[in-house]
């Protein structure tokens, strides 16, 4: 047996990653407009039919309003999905609901680029626009 295998209690990365959740503060140019590039290369998850994990790298372009979302925040949430069932499509419009719902940004795209798996390349694009 491993050590791992004789301390089965949760890592402090684990830990941090269960309790993580979008944090943001306040937007320090409120009223310029001015765009936010996020480039999440490490996203993991696990086809929900499968089982086998899917790997892909999520890209967040979004115009904030009042509330900028915290980096160290989103890393540990997109980390979060790690083990998570879920799809290529849902996964995309998982992630930019919370977002959306977390800062309340004027514009916002997420782009899911997945790894091919099987001879398929999976791009998923979804917006948001602030009413």
């Amino acid at each position: 047996m491993t050590q791992a295998q004789d301390h089965p209690e949760v890592k402090y990365g684990e830990r941090l990653i269960e309790e993580g959740s979008l944090i943001t503060f306040p937007n320090p140019r409120p009223g310029r407009r001015y765009t936010i590039n996020i480039t999440l290369p490490e996203f993991t998850c696990k086809c929900p039919f499968s089982g086998y994990p899917d790997f892909a790298t999520i890209y967040v372009s979004y115009v904030p309003d009042q509330r900028v979302v915290e980096l160290k925040a989103i890393k540990l949430y997109i980390n979060s999905y790690r083990d998570r069932y879920i799809s290529h499509e849902e996964a995309a419009n998982q992630i930019l609901d919370d977002i959306v719902a977390a800062c309340d940004p004027l514009e916002i795209s997420i782009k899911a680029d997945y790894t091919p798996r099987g001879n398929v390349h999976t791009v998923v694009e979804v917006t948001h626009t602030k009413v």
